[in-house]
């Protein structure tokens, strides 16, 4: 596997995970014919420690845990994974399945264009509009300069 394919997979796996279930179950539906596969890992939920760094920089420490959920499927000698935030088994499966079809060169170009820039085009205006939700609750706090210097 090249470098660059890993980055690509890397890139529409992070897409596939942040995107809503809606979102996801939507595009599984608009497909025109649903291919068969196979659970390799049934959809299956658990935890995970989240590291942090003091500063985005300092030395690492436990944060807490996440719940997260991961399925793995087989789908035309491909093997798709798929680890998402949260409870729902539905969403790693529809993830893993995207995963594996997008590993084959027949269905990537058209997926990459009708199902991945989408869903990171929506992930984009949804980051956008909640960045414009936090500024409009903005409060600048100002130091009133005394006048007896």
């Amino acid at each position: 596997m090249n470098q660059t394919h890993v980055q690509d997979r890397q890139h529409w796996m992070s897409v596939l995970a942040r995107t809503s279930f809606a979102n996801i179950q939507k595009a599984w539906r608009a497909m025109p014919e649903q291919p068969e596969y196979s659970l390799l890992r049934q959809p299956e939920t658990g935890l995970v420690m989240i590291q942090a760094r003091t500063n985005g920089n300092g030395a690492p420490f436990n944060m807490g845990e996440m719940t997260l959920t991961r399925c793995s499927v087989s789908i035309h000698n491909a093997i798709g994974h798929a680890y998402i935030a949260g409870r729902n088994p539905e969403h790693a499966e529809l993830a893993a399945i995207f995963d594996g079809l997008l590993q084959l060169p027949e269905h990537n170009a058209r997926l990459m264009e009708t199902v991945i820039n989408p869903m990171e085009k929506n992930i984009a205006e949804q980051i956008k509009t909640k960045a414009k939700q936090v500024a409009s609750t903005r409060v600048d706090f100002f130091t009133m300069v005394r006048g007896e210097d």
